[in-house]
């Protein structure tokens, strides 16, 4: 079995540990995800799996001829080849074993060398080659590159004339199509449109090799991953499960940081009080030089609250009132080249409140739409009427480009916020990843991501009524969307928007627009819905829409033969509330057995008890007895919650 570990390694810039004595085994059937704050040294990690960075101490050990495949966050392009033959390229390791067998295949003409030894060694290759996928090389090119989103037309043109987004498509082909031992991504889903996820996300579910993956994308870790790794400080800690437990073991870990945390910070400010009150005097300066060695203690173990996991809320100006009818879409027709029309004949009215995600495959006009509603947008045949007192703030990749000049971050949110967020100000900036000296950059000093987070934040900041969001979640990370979402839902107004990220669709909106070339549908509930209406189309349970060209409503459902009677429903009703209370139950057994181990922890770092052996020792297996059931508890939660997800 294939694998990559490594054990104890560490590794500083400076005076800073990245990482401290961090160990950690890859194998086939590993599906790991690697969490942590942003800087926290998660690609670093990642290239030191990798074998890319050399570590100041340990081992990284990988087994003889692991194929090990590596792709990076940006930075990838292709030149002087079209997409299939850059795909090709991938299979390098099949043209270097074909061409050992052919070198064997003239040794054993020629006679030369151990027969045995030869022909041990071709079947080996032919054995890999088989294993590998080699003879069917072309064909998993074509699925996996159209499974990321390319046309097959696309795959006979030059890589030069893609985007920076769709380059790294490429590059994640070819890191799938070597099918390696072990896969590194580092933010693979960046550049993926939500269909492109989904297909993405049950290669993964197949794929036989171990993978260790960073994304901001919580919907998809939860589909993907069965154990989640967290960087913090330099360490590393594990926590068997799915993202969304890893989070609610994480919450209850942190709950007693926090009490932890304000314990220690009274005590820092006791003894610093006493040091700045009596350390001039000469009577009090022996009392306050060890006050001062007390506080040096505490400094060198200061316990810090993790950035990504500070709950930060804060809400929008109340929204001006409007009408009931925000916007009115009559006959919308887009052609960008005079034939093709993108949009034709669309009719659409939006209603206050309301929270409408456009979906569709790239290409068919979601972008367009948004920016003919929002106004910026005019080239295009029918009318926009918007509604009594419609106060509009409209976001977008391509405006966020026009922050410009030698402001900074923090003065140009400042002059943005209303008088009453004004203290908020940085907690604000800190959600959007804006933390430190950051706060500080000027605009002209910042990336594209970097201005399109500010954008975003000043648009929040307008006291409007109607938002249009072209992929507000690009460029956050999941603790940023988290506080997105919490604003957003509790918005007093209507929010029209696209986004790639399926758990941020499927919590915010209550109204689905499927935009396909020339055609459109609307669907009246959720997107969960949406995608459930959709699969049983796809499984003939039920007939699509008539006339989808221009069906301002989805048809109602029809009868069908292949539904379950009405006894079978309520019985898989009742297994599945009691599948839930089974999940439920085993979450708060977790939930205990991690206060109680967080509890013996902090026990076990009391000098009274670390500097008595037996206290220790007694302390040490009440942990281990504690992380046994743990282990075994979340081993069957698993299984409850995958049991549960089949209903």
């Amino acid at each position: 079995m294939a694998f990559v570990q490594f054990s104890q390694v560490s590794l500083a810039f400076g005076d800073r540990d990245i990482l401290k004595d961090v160990s950690v085994n890859l194998q086939a059937g590993s599906k790991v995800a690697l969490t942590g704050a942003n800087g926290s040294g998660k690609s670093t990690l990642i290239k030191v799996m990798a074998g890319l960075v050399q570590p100041d101490s340990g081992q990284r050990v990988a087994q003889k001829d692991a194929r090990i495949a590596y792709l990076p966050q940006s930075g990838l392009t292709h030149r002087g080849c079209t997409v299939r033959q850059e795909a090709d390229k991938a299979f390098s390791f099949g043209y270097q074993l074909t061409a050992e067998m052919e070198k064997i295949g003239d040794a054993l003409k020629a006679g030369e060398g151990n027969e045995k030894q030869l022909l041990e060694r071709h079947d080996a290759i032919l054995t890999e080659l088989e294993e590998s996928g080699w003879n069917r090389r072309q064909v998993m090119a074509e699925q996996v590159l159209t499974g990321l989103g390319f046309n097959r037309e696309d795959l006979d043109r030059p890589c030069e004339e893609f985007s920076g987004g769709w380059q790294m498509r490429i590059a994640l082909g070819k890191a799938l199509m070597v099918n390696p031992d072990i896969l590194l991504l580092d933010e693979p889903t960046n550049y993926l449109d939500i269909e492109a996820r989904g297909w993405l996300e049950k290669f993964l579910d197949n794929y036989k090799g171990g993978f260790l993956l960073v994304s901001h994308d919580r919907y998809f870790l939860d589909h993907t991953i069965n154990e989640v790794y967290e960087l913090f400080n330099g360490e590393l800690k594990r926590y068997p499960g799915n993202y969304t437990h890893y989070e609610k073991v994480r919450e209850i870990e942190l709950e007693t940081l926090i009490r932890e945390y304000d314990k220690q910070q009274a005590e820092i400010a006791r003894l610093q009080e006493f040091i700045n009150r009596f350390g001039v005097q000469a009577t009090k300066a022996a009392q306050a030089q060890e006050r001062q060695k007390m506080l040096d203690k505490i400094l060198e173990k200061q316990i810090v609250i993790p950035e990504n996991l500070k709950k930060i809320r804060f809400k929008f100006p109340p929204a001006p009132h409007s009408g009931r009818l925000v916007a009115t879409l009559e006959n919308i027709t887009k052609s960008y080249n005079g034939k093709d029309k993108i949009l034709d004949g669309l009719n659409l009215v939006v209603e206050n409140g309301e929270r409408l995600v456009v979906a569709g495959h790239n290409g068919a006009g979601k972008s367009t739409l948004l920016r003919i509603i929002a106004g910026a947008d005019t080239d295009f045949e029918g009318n926009v009427k918007p509604g009594s007192g419609v106060k509009t703030g409209y976001f977008s990749q391509d405006n966020a480009e026009t922050l410009k000049g030698s402001a900074t971050v923090l003065e140009t949110i400042e002059s943005e916020a209303p008088l009453e967020l004004i203290p908020k100000i940085r907690d604000m900036l800190g959600a959007f990843l804006f933390r430190g000296d950051d706060v500080h950059k000027s605009l002209d000093m910042l990336s594209g991501g970097e201005k399109a987070r500010v954008a975003l934040l000043k648009l929040l900041l307008r006291p409007v009524n109607f938002l249009i969001l072209d992929e507000p979640t690009n460029h956050l990370d999941m603790h940023s969307k988290d506080v997105l979402l919490d604003a957003l839902k509790d918005f007093g107004g209507t929010v029209i928007f696209v986004s790639h990220d399926r758990g941020f669709i499927e919590s915010l909106s209550t109204k689905v627009l499927e935009l396909k070339p020339g055609q459109y549908r609307l669907f009246p509930g959720d997107y969960k819905y949406y995608m459930e209406r959709l699969e049983r189309e796809e499984a003939g349970e039920i007939t699509p829409t008539e006339n989808p060209k221009n069906a301002a409503v989805e048809a109602p459902e029809e009868k069908s033969e292949t539904k379950k009677s009405w006894e079978e429903q309520k019985k898989l009703e009742a297994e599945k509330r009691r599948a839930e209370k089974n999940v439920k139950n085993l979450e708060e057994q977790i939930l205990k057995l991690e206060e109680e181990k967080t509890a013996q922890e902090s026990q076990l770092a009391k000098p009274e008890v670390y500097s008595n052996g037996e206290k220790a020792k007694a302390v040490q297996k009440k942990i281990d007895e504690l992380s046994e059931k743990l282990e075994a508890l979340n081993l069957e939660w698993m299984e409850a919650a995958e049991a549960l997800e089949n209903f």
